[in-house]
């Protein structure tokens, strides 16, 4: 449907007319596909258009308020001789289907959110249609910041997230897990030998896949566990942001994950409780950024993006430019980028840089120590001077010198030195010349060369590292770097994008289609009884770059069970850590008993299996279906074609009047005819009938298509994990889900009971009119209270529970309510009887205006208000003589809650009298006198004398008209 509206046609029951509806600004998701285009991106930076369909299990639809852009528009043009009544019934009906969705639904639960999940932080960006809100924002952390760190830890029984983890990674190194993403489906051994090169003393054990696995004291955790909870962690952003239950996302990933790190990256998301619409190669979503605001229609272009992060480098190539289709008639130009190459380097980041420093310094602190001791083997030395070496690093950035200082960095030995950017990048020399080998493969790959190259686009913190931007700037031989994007964000607003294009709920106005491609090659090898090695039994599936999302096909002629290996293309180009090409085993049953059930057939060609195997948007390959084509030639009968006696078809059930016809037109001789029917043709043609058989033998061909039986087998650390351990895992997220809930609750109350305690003593010592309010008894005892729940809360309150704190503050609330309550009329009390006065003195001059300028109004409603203002008036009298004879320390005789009900009430009336309209003026019909009316009479009479040679039709036609021409006067 397009945002200009269409037309949907249907009929009325009544007279079969045709109608049709026109729905004016429905706007449904587009989607662009081409050869080039695949999806599209259409986004409306404001305002922003909803549609009336369901975001991804969210119902989606423009508020009523702004109903107008949405609405269904019936133009009387359209509705076929319709009568006004109907015209306005239908429209009526439209306009109560229109409110009930504008009211069912809300844009507000039209939210999706994206995450950048890299090694050490995440970035989460939220696509929110909530009105007052930035359609696309970076949504913050607990600490104000736009980048939270990936980090898990368990610390005293509770576990500890992002920034809470961060606060004790120097004291407790082994408590704080990092690098969780690329600890996914690595084999124990990659794994183990990455934790050590970085100084990360985990407790780890290698766990039934071959994987690695975390032990925190009596508990064991797979990697897909703290995975699925700094993910969760980062929905919990996306819902702290957008104020809505939020689970939708896009979750940007590096480009050389490979198929058992997204598997894996997809069941940590499912733990978490994400719906994954889908996996974004971190490339694409910078191409996206970059590309939104852009218009390609004049020139092409093509843009290296340049990536450097923590722990990786990279470098894609993608290709912009435009194409022309039609929309609503007219031809337009829609942007698009294809991901052209892309090359990388898993192990060179800024932290490799920051290691150098650490050996750096650890060397010098272990000359100024002396006596043998190497500070690398204590890991909370070396995670304190990990964490000062960044500092320095991020200094030497902008400076050409940076202090370091450790203090008890070990033994109570403080350390502190100074290094020069010279000399920072003398020991990173061989760091720099890697810089450069993915551009260069890129460009050689591609055919480019620098000058073709439109823009080098810098992302990544990394990227800031001035040496690193010079050897670039050599090697292109550019005088300057592009840096138009934001270096940290530039991949979670893209990858929001996405989001946002993916839900069916948000439609985008800006266009750009994206085409990434696959960045490994894979090939399928089948395995079988009778099954020949050769060529055609291990064959390329899936082409490096082929693009996202993809469906392949392949056929084999066999009539037994067989196995189909997945691997990748080159075991020399394998994701990091992989050992093993392999990637996925299927099992494909029931091909034998198909072939023993159908082999006594009359097979006309061999049995074949037909594999249908998918590369999904989030670039995930897998077998989706197995069948079994059987083709079978068959002798089979078919009615007999062009069957006719004398030209004419014979029926078996021929009527009686037809057949009569017939003989008389067709038969000239003289025969006996029974009842209409010619006997003699008749028995003539059930023996011509007889004679002929009327079926017939052909050979046919026919096809049986039957699913066969996969069983997945994946073995290794890429290995999925089992239904029960799922269900485990789900159990132990949960449980810690709700205790740190508690642990939340508690932290809470515990600050309201602290707060309440603080607050309350300097209300009591600085208010002077809290001695108005209350007695010195009240106020020592009052005083006293708080003392013994402020003693117990330092003491005894340290390990108490939520429940201990609420019981405590309700205690003191309980005694201290009435009192503040009482502080409050003090002064809302006078303010509320002043509001009272004035307004009864207003009424009065409302009365007058009513007998002046709206005398209609019914005099008794009138008096009602009067006498309802005196009313107010004189229990305002009363309730205040009463207050002056209460003391301040006593329940109030009335409080200021019940003054403003009572003018709210005796304002409500006064607006209710107001609304009444003035009646419309009684318009009376005209008499007429004897004589006219005689004198018509006489008339007609003589015109019916006249006219009666008329019919009597025509006489009734005319007295109907008389009739109606005399009810209209």
């Amino acid at each position: 449907m397009s945002d200009e509206g269409t037309a949907r046609t249907f009929r009325t029951s009544k007279n079969n007319t045709t109608h049709h509806l026109i729905r004016r600004h429905v706007y449904i998701k587009p989607r662009v596909f081409s050869s080039l285009a695949d999806p599209s991106f259409t986004l409306s930076l404001p305002p922003v258009e909803f549609t009336p369909t369901t975001a991804r299990k969210k119902n989606v639809t423009t508020p009523y308020s702004n109903f107008p852009q949405t609405h269904s528009i019936i133009s009387p043009h359209f509705l076929g001789g319709q009568t006004p009544h109907s015209v306005h019934k239908m429209a009526w009906k439209l306009a109560l289907i229109a409110l009930f969705l504008a009211l069912l639904f809300s844009p507000s639960q039209a939210a999706v959110f994206s995450v950048d999940l890299g090694s050490e932080s995440l970035k989460v960006a939220v696509v929110n249609l909530k009105p007052g809100q930035s359609p696309i924002s970076v949504a913050i952390n607990e600490m104000s910041k736009r980048k939270s760190p990936a980090l898990v830890s368990f610390h005293d029984g509770h576990r500890l997230l992002a920034e809470e983890a961060a606060g004790i990674a120097a004291r407790y190194p082994h408590k704080v897990f990092s690098q969780v993403r690329d600890l996914v489906a690595k084999p124990y051994a990659s794994a183990k030998s990455l934790l050590d090169s970085m100084y990360l003393p985990f407790d780890v054990k290698e766990d039934s896949r071959g994987g690695v696995s975390f032990v925190v004291d009596d508990a064991v955790y797979s990697p897909e566990e703290l995975l699925a909870m700094v993910l969760g962690y980062a929905a919990s952003l996306a819902e702290f942001h957008s104020k809505i239950p939020i689970k939708d996302a896009v979750i940007a990933v590096p480009p050389y994950m490979g198929q058992a790190e997204r598997r894996g990256l997809a069941v940590a998301a499912q733990l978490a409780g994400i719906d994954v619409l889908s996996l974004i190669n971190e490339h694409s979503g910078a191409a996206l950024q970059y590309g939104i605001d852009k218009d390609f229609s004049n020139e092409s272009r093509h843009v290296i993006f340049y990536d450097m992060g923590s722990t990786s480098t990279y470098a894609a190539l993608v290709y912009y430019s435009s194409y022309k289709t039609k929309e609503f008639g007219k031809t337009v130009s829609v942007n698009q980028f294809q991901v052209k190459d892309v090359r990388w380097n898993p192990e060179l980041g800024g932290q490799h840089m920051e290691l150098r420093l650490v050996e750096y310094f650890a060397d010098q602190f272990n000359a100024q120590i002396g006596g043998g001791v190497d500070v690398r083997k204590f890991p909370k030395a070396m995670a304190k001077l990990k964490k000062q070496v960044k500092r320095t690093k991020e200094i030497l950035s902008a400076n050409t010198a940076a202090p370091i200082s450790v203090e008890s960095l070990h033994g109570d030995v403080d350390f502190r030195s100074t290094i020069t950017r010279e000399k920072f990048e003398e020991l990173c020399t061989d760091i720099w010349e890697k810089s450069i080998l993915p551009v260069k493969e890129v460009l050689e790959h591609s055919g480019l060369s620098g000058d073709q190259i439109y823009a080098v686009e810098l992302i990544g913190g990394a990227t800031r590292v001035p040496k690193l931007q010079a050897k670039l700037q050599e090697f292109l031989g550019r005088k300057e770097l592009d840096r138009h994007l934001d270096a940290d964000e530039a991949i979670v607003l893209g990858a929001a994008l996405h989001a946002a294009n993916l839900s069916d709920g948000i439609k985008l106005n800006r266009k750009l289609g994206m085409i990434d491609g696959s960045l490994y090659g894979f090939v399928v090898e089948l395995n079988g009884p009778d099954l020949l090695k050769d060529e055609s039994s291990r064959q390329l599936l899936v082409p490096r770059m082929k693009k996202l999302p993809s469906k392949m096909f392949r056929s084999i002629n066999h009539n037994k069970d067989f196995e189909v290996t997945l691997a990748y293309e080159s075991e020399r180009h394998l994701p990091p850590g992989v050992t093993l090409p392999e990637i996925a085993k299927y099992q494909i049953s029931g091909l034998t008993d198909t072939s023993e059930k159908y082999s006594s057939r009359n097979l006309s060609a061999p049995i074949k299996a037909n594999l249908h195997f998918s590369l999904s948007r989030s670039g995930i390959l897998s077998l989706d279906r197995a069948d079994a084509v059987i083709e079978i030639t068959e002798w089979v009968e078919v009615p007999r074609k062009n069957l006719t006696v004398e030209n004419s078809t014979i029926s078996s059930n021929v009527s009686v009047e037809s057949a009569a016809t017939n003989s008389s037109e067709e038969n000239n001789e003289s025969g006996q005819i029974d009842n209409g029917i010619n006997k003699t043709s008749n028995i003539s043609a059930e023996e011509q009938v007889a004679a002929e058989p009327a079926t017939e033998k052909k050979l046919k061909k026919r096809t049986f298509r039957i699913p066969l039986k996969i069983v997945e087998k994946i073995t290794g650390s890429g290995m999925a994990l089992s239904k029960d351990i799922l269900a485990e895992a789900k159990r132990k997220l949960q449980a810690l889900e709700e205790k740190d809930a508690d642990r939340k609750r508690t932290a809470e109350l515990k600050n309201n009971l602290e707060g309440y305690i603080y607050s309350t003593k300097e209300k009591i010592e600085t208010l002077e009119d809290f001695e108005i309010v209350s007695t010195s008894e009240e106020r020592q005892s009052f005083t006293e209270k708080l003392d013994q729940v402020q003693d117990w809360l330092y003491t005894d309150g340290e390990e108490a529970n939520a429940t201990e704190f609420q019981e405590r503050l309700d205690q003191l609330q309980g005694i201290g309510d009435p009192i503040f309550f009482r502080l409050k009329e003090l002064t809302a009390r006078p303010a509320a009887v002043a509001h009272a006065h004035k307004y009864v003195d207003e009424l009065k001059q409302i009365v007058q205006e009513w007998k002046a300028n709206k005398s209609w109004l019914p005099q008794l409603r009138v008096d009602e208000v009067i006498n309802d203002g005196e009313k107010l008036k004189k229990w305002l009298d009363e309730k205040e003589a009463e207050q002056k004879k209460t003391s301040g320390f006593s329940k109030p005789a009335f409080t200021s809650e019940e003054v403003y009900l009572k003018v709210s009430d005796l304002q409500d009336k006064v607006a209710s009298i107001n609304r009444i309209p003035k009646p419309k003026p009684k318009v009376q019909k005209p008499t007429k006198n004897k004589t006219e009316s005689s004198g018509q009479n006489t008339n007609d009479s003589n015109s019916t004398s006249t006219d009666s040679s008329s019919s009597s039709s025509d006489n009734s036609e005319g007295q109907s008209e008389e009739t109606v021409a005399h009810d209209e006067l």
